[in-house]
This record gives structure tokens, C-alpha cells and sequence, in this order.
């Protein structure tokens, strides 16, 4: 007879919300220990952001993704395997997968510092020095993740963007910060939250 636990929903969403925030401290001290320059970016940095006005508006994310100079990129793939991570590059993407039977999802994505993540793009991404102390990592700067979440402007974005906005952490003098494109997208937010 199997005595296995069965996990309410709850649970379970609470457990992934671990994983990756222990994929995310595993990560950061890896590169911390090799001394390798990075930046956590994405659904973790804006979580960071936002947590620091308003624990009940930070969303969950599912993945960690981090900054790195890709001149780093051999030195980070040694302290990442090191601390059990797998250095796969597909699809034009580098990641470390979170050992041997993980998935895409179960992954440190990598973005290259000071490069466009595509080419349409109207800035490249943000550099590493643009980072601050988080506690167990480093994070980008509230402007340099604006900068980038306002750069690609798909509908995550977007929605990062909506809930820094809604808690006053940006506002429209925020625009005084951004070239005139990413001024209009913000501007576009704050009259169309909707949109």
C-alpha cells in the first residue's frame, strides 16, 4: 500500500515558489564564489523591486534570469557546473539547466550585458555594474530593470511594469529617465493600465 503525501494545490504552489528561489541563491553564490560579475534581471528582480513597497503585489515567476558580460561566460559555466548546473546552448539561448532531469523552465537563463536580445530592440540590455545588493544576490538597478522591461514590452513586461507602477515605486517623472520611445510606452501604461 502506497503512503504516499498528497499535496493541496497550495502546497505545491509554495514549493515551486522555493525551488526557484533556491535556484536563484544557488545561482548567485556560484557566481559570487568565481567572482564573476552578474545582475539578477526579470520576474525575480522586479519581485525584489516590488517586494521592497509591497509584499502582497509581488508575483511569482518561474525561472531565474540572470546578467552576465559574455566574456564571463566560461568562467560562469565552470562555478555553475560546479554547484550541479548544466551549461546547454540552444536556440540561440544560453542556460543552466538545474541538473540532469530538468526542463527549459527549470533553468538559469542567461542575457548578455550590453547586447540587444533581439535585434529589433531599441537598447541593448543593461550592464552588470548597474546591480545592488539584494541579501543573498545581486540585483539590477530599479532604473536599469525599467529600462529593460520598457525595451521588450511583451504583455510579462508589461504587467511588471503595471505593478511597479500601481504601488508608486515608477511613476510618470520616471519618464524624465528614458529616451522618448520608452517615455511613450510608460506614458501608454499609465493612460491605458488596461490596454
Amino acid at each position: 500500500m502506497s503512503t504516499a503525501i498528497q499535496l493541496t494545490g497550495w502546497e505545491r504552489v509554495a514549493m515551486a515558489v522555493e525551488q526557484v528561489r533556491d535556484r536563484l541563491k544557488r545561482a548567485a553564490n556560484a557566481l559570487e564564489s568565481g567572482s564573476i560579475p552578474y545582475a539578477v534581471i526579470g520576474g525575480n528582480a522586479v519581485a525584489e523591486w516590488v517586494g521592497r513597497v509591497d509584499q502582497a503585489a509581488v508575483r511569482f515567476t518561474q525561472d531565474v534570469d540572470i546578467l552576465l558580460r559574455r566574456a564571463d561566460l566560461p568562467a560562469a559555466v565552470t562555478a555553475m557546473q560546479q554547484a550541479g548546473f548544466i551549461h546547454r546552448h540552444a536556440g540561440g539561448i544560453d542556460f543552466f539547466l538545474d541538473g540532469p532531469g530538468a526542463k527549459f523552465r527549470d533553468a538559469v537563463h542567461v542575457l548578455f550585458a550590453g547586447e540587444k536580445v533581439r535585434e529589433e530592440y531599441l537598447l541593448p540590455a543593461a550592464d552588470v555594474d548597474e546591480t545592488e545588493s539584494a541579501g543573498p544576490f545581486r540585483v539590477l538597478t530599479l532604473d536599469a530593470v525599467v529600462r529593460m522591461k520598457l525595451t521588450s514590452f511583451r504583455r510579462k513586461d508589461q504587467v511588471h511594469l503595471l505593478d511597479m507602477l500601481s504601488i508608486g515605486l515608477i511613476d510618470s517623472t520616471t519618464k524624465d529617465l528614458l529616451i522618448p520611445e520608452l517615455a511613450a510606452r510608460l506614458q501608454q501604461l499609465i493612460d491605458d493600465p488596461d490596454g
